[in-house]
């Protein structure tokens, strides 16, 4: 027998052992056993206790009854003095005292039991706890062991499944299916072309491969597969004809050049009032080089299918449409819009603002802002041919009222094309709002057909007499006489032409004589004016008998223009470096 806390005795006979193997862990039936257990001894506790209170509740009352009882309180009650109002209370309730008594121990006694029944509780709950955690680790353990020689949950190797197989299981299947094997290969716009394993003589060729990528899973985190994929891109182990497959793939259509399309780079463009940006194209043509590893990997891989697009096999644009030098070239080609530069041609005028900077600015290869200078010279050259007069031909009415052609000379509007051309550049560069004059060689008096205006020398080399307009007004006029005609290079030339030198006292130096070496002439005037850097020009002449009529065609100048002293010296007053002088028959 044992004796329990309350000095109760406890028959050891009732209580059974059971033996639990901790490697097998708690079995269901364990479980069971102990709950059972628990719940006869919860049983026989209650009954226990409730037999210990009404045991004391007879116990009190055998004392009460008893004549013992009696006389002990006679000899109590005879020893201590007991107070008048005190004993009346104990006369009207003699028992209260004992009462009080036992409802405090009952409460205790309930109190004992909670405090019991708690316990047992908890021991039940700790059961199952530990239960609970055999049996976790048990099945962590045998997934350690299985996935030894096991792929793991949600596993694909080259996109196909095999989410707990063996290494035999994966070879078993690629032997089954390496016969009927075609690799598909999947174009940008769909279209398909395959490529079968017979035509390349492919074989499955078993080795370490899956073996190791088994031996490379840590198994002991074979739980995370349960949620996590293991996505897995390797060789399988096959063998074919290079040199077979070299040639299925020369035939496919989509290497084939009229069947493939450049990729086009993002762009800036100009719509409406500014410019944006294109995005980019992604054209069909194939890099070589990349297709033919691809097409490798998929068939070693043992893939089924090949995506161009996906494996990047198209030759892609370099810039996209947020490329940072896309973004910023749009951004300077839409500033150079805001120049704006107008040609003064007085009276009219040439403007040129952001309907025509558009057409071009443009950027390069390498996204760099430029211009299509040929556009730009092309533009410049139009206002040439359209206000130079230079080189044109003039209608021109003379002195005598006659209508005569002038042919060109040196006189004129002449643009210097290539300064303009950097000019201009440079102010839609620096977005100037600018009016100006473009860059000239040469000037003449205003943007007419006859571009001298009406302040100008004329002279008639078939009457043999000059004339200076002044405002539309003759102011001076005189008989000259000019070049032979009839002798070597002697005639004087035709044409519109411009005083470019005045000189007093200076010294006319003829050719050089190739006989002699020495200056055809050296002749001293008074007034110089020249009319052409090649020595033509008016001047004195007090050497002529007389002046006009034919006596140019017997005793013509070399060339100039001569005039008696006193006309040369009157017209030496009143021309102007760059007045207008126009020759004609």
């Amino acid at each position: 027998m044992k004796r329990n806390d309350k000095g109760r005795k406890r028959d050891t006979d009732d209580i059974e052992f059971i033996e639990i193997d901790l490697d097998e862990g708690f079995t269901n039936s364990s479980y069971e056993y102990f709950a059972n257990k628990k719940e006869l001894i919860d049983e026989e506790d209650y009954e226990e206790e409730d037999e210990e209170d009404s045991g004391d509740d007879d116990s009190s009352a055998r004392e009460a009854d008893s004549p013992e009882g009696d006389s002990a309180q006679k000899e109590s009650a005879e020893k201590e003095p007991v107070n008048v109002s005190e004993s009346e209370e104990a006369e009207e309730d003699p028992s209260a005292g004992d009462f009080e008594d036992n409802d405090e121990k009952k409460a205790r006694k309930r109190a004992h039991r909670r405090k019991k029944r708690g316990k047992s509780a908890r021991k039940a709950a700790a059961v199952s706890l530990i239960s609970f955690l055999v049996l976790l680790g048990g099945g962590y353990l045998g997934g350690v062991y299985y996935f030894e020689d096991h792929l793991f949950f949600h596993t694909t190797i080259n996109g196909m499944d095999f989410s707990s197989k063996s290494v035999g299981d994966v070879e078993e299947y690629m032997h089954s299916q390496v016969r009927d094997y075609t690799l598909t290969i999947e174009e940008s716009d769909g279209e398909t072309q395959q490529v079968s394993g017979s035509s390349i003589a492919l074989e499955y060729v078993p080795g370490d491969e899956l073996k190791k990528l088994v031996e490379g899973q840590n198994k002991f985190l074979w739980v995370k597969s349960l949620w996590e994929k293991t996505e897995i891109e390797a060789p399988i182990g096959v063998t074919y004809n290079e040199e077979a497959l070299a040639r299925e793939l020369d035939k496919l259509p989509c290497l084939q050049k009229e069947n493939q399309v450049k990729s086009v780079n993002a762009h800036p463009e100009f719509k409406d009032t500014e410019f944006v940006i294109i995005p980019e194209v992604v054209g069909t043509r194939i890099d070589r080089e990349v297709f033919d590893e691809a097409v490798s990997a998929a068939i070693s891989g043992f893939s089924d299918t090949l995506k161009l697009e996906e494996t990047e096999c198209y030759i892609k644009p370099k810039y996209l449409k947020d490329s940072k030098k896309v973004v910023a070239a749009k951004d300077k080609m839409n500033s150079y819009l805001g120049a704006n530069v107008t040609y003064d041609f007085n009276p009219y005028t040439e403007v040129v603002d952001a309907s025509v900077i558009s057409q071009w600015v443009k950027v390069n290869k390498k996204m760099k802002v430029t211009f299509n200078k040929d556009a730009v010279k092309k533009y410049i050259a139009s206002l040439a041919e359209k206000y130079d007069t230079i080189n044109k031909t003039r209608e021109f009415t003379t002195a005598n009222g006659n209508n005569v052609s002038v042919v060109p000379g040196t006189y004129g509007w002449e643009m210097d094309q290539e300064t303009e051309y950097e000019k201009l550049l440079s102010d839609i560069k620096k977005e100037k709002t600018v009016t100006r004059e473009p860059a000239y060689f040469s000037k003449a008096a205003v943007h007419e057909t006859m571009d001298m205006g009406n302040t100008y020398a004329e002279v008639d080399l078939s009457a043999q007499h000059m004339w200076l307009f002044q405002n539309g007004k003759v102011t001076l006029e005189s008989d000259v006489v000019t070049g032979n005609p009839n002798i070597g290079n002697r005639e004087t030339p035709s044409g519109v032409y411009s005083i470019l030198e005045l000189q007093r006292n200076a010294t006319l130096v003829g050719e050089k004589d190739p006989k002699t070496g020495k200056p055809e002439y050296r002749t001293p005037v008074a007034f110089w004016m020249r009319v052409t850097w090649s020595g033509i020009g008016f001047h004195d002449a007090t050497w002529q008998p007389y002046f006009g009529g034919s006596l140019y065609l017997t005793n013509g100048s070399h060339g100039c223009i001569n005039m008696p002293y006193d006309k040369a010296e009157a017209l030496f007053g009143l021309l102007e470096i760059g007045m207008p002088v126009v020759i004609h028959y």
